[in-house]
């Protein structure tokens, strides 16, 4: 017996509608039914997840505009609508950020790209320096903002060039105590006179570029109907020429010892590597996100020559 729209719509029990609406989003492919049926709901109701449960253990009742309200976001999801455009809220590194269609919705993996910027500028307040750290390519602001929020000492700069992204930024930046200490900027981020008056004094540069290569349409049709293609397209043949243009950019606006972190597909490491290889970069290494799937690499800026010299060299010591 196939489960209906009216088998939520209808109302009652909790548990039941529940029931229903998760069968449904296991119909129609949803990859997490259970969990997105219950977000679903809760939003709805205005409970935590918790709530949710202790009241469908109850047998609250729902009302039926409440039903009503339920049945067609259960609709919208089976069309494969992002959860997080339907609950206009994105979970990242402990932030709950705004989002919606124009922005690219975060994803956990980027939150090991965050982590590594995040890091690195924990190490230069260890130092006894208060880090500047760059964003480029920010899209809703998440890298930024959890840079902001976990390193408070920290000077943070964002560039997103798309201005439907940008206003979405601005949004989470608006929204967090933590936004205020971050100067977003609309323009290139790979473009030389963007933030040219910062080259050679960031400590961390990091950017979840778009780097999805042409023919590789993505197979989860919340990516590809809905985030948008300026920030899934790389460009070139290989996906990779925003992230080269990144890198390019993040070598003039690091100072040497700088650290560099720039997300990618699974399949792109060694090409990032081979990018970030000396004597313009040291160290270059790739990270695995949560899925144990290789996501993001990382180099520091080389110590100028004369730095690097040996005693006896002749060079400035």
């Amino acid at each position: 017996m196939s489960t209906t729209d009216d088998d939520v719509r209808r109302g009652g029990d909790l548990s039941a509608v529940l029931r229903a609406a998760r069968t449904r989003l296991a119909a129609a492919g949803v990859p997490s039914p259970a969990v997105d049926a219950d977000l679903l709901a809760a939003g709805v109701l205005g409970l935590g997840l918790g709530e949710l449960r202790a009241a469908s253990l109850r047998g609250t009742a729902l009302t039926a505009d409440q039903a009503g309200r339920l049945a067609a976001l259960v609709t919208r999801r089976e069309a494969r609508e992002p959860l997080q455009h339907l609950l206009g809220r994105a979970p990242f590194r402990g932030l709950e950020l705004l989002v919606g269609p124009g922005v690219f919705v975060p994803r956990p993996e980027t939150e090991t790209t965050a982590g590594l910027a995040v890091r690195a500028a924990e190490r230069v307040v260890a130092s006894g320096r208060a880090p500047l750290v760059v964003d480029l390519c920010t899209g809703s602001g998440a890298v930024a903002l959890a840079v902001a929020a976990e390193v408070p000492a920290a000077r943070v700069v964002a560039v997103e060039l798309d201005p439907g992204a940008h206003a979405w930024a601005r949004r989470n930046l608006d929204a967090h105590p933590a936004g205020e200490r971050v100067r977003l900027v609309l323009g290139d981020a790979t473009s030389a006179e963007v933030l040219a008056e910062l080259d050679g004094t960031a400590d961390v540069v990091a950017s979840n570029p778009p780097y999805v290569p042409p023919g590789a349409v993505p197979r989860e049709p919340e990516v590809r109907d809905h985030d948008p293609a300026l920030a899934l397209w790389g460009g070139g043949e290989d996906g990779l020429l925003v992230p080269r243009g990144v890198v390019a950019r993040a070598a003039a606006l690091l100072r040497p010892g700088g650290l560099v972190v720039v997300e990618h597909a699974e399949v792109q490491g060694e090409a990032l590597r081979q990018l970030l290889a000396p004597p313009q970069w040291d160290g270059a290494a790739t990270h695995d996100d949560p899925g144990g799937r290789p996501r993001a690499t990382s180099a520091h800026r080389a110590q100028p020559a004369a730095a690097c010299a040996p005693p006896g060299s002749g060079a400035s010591q």
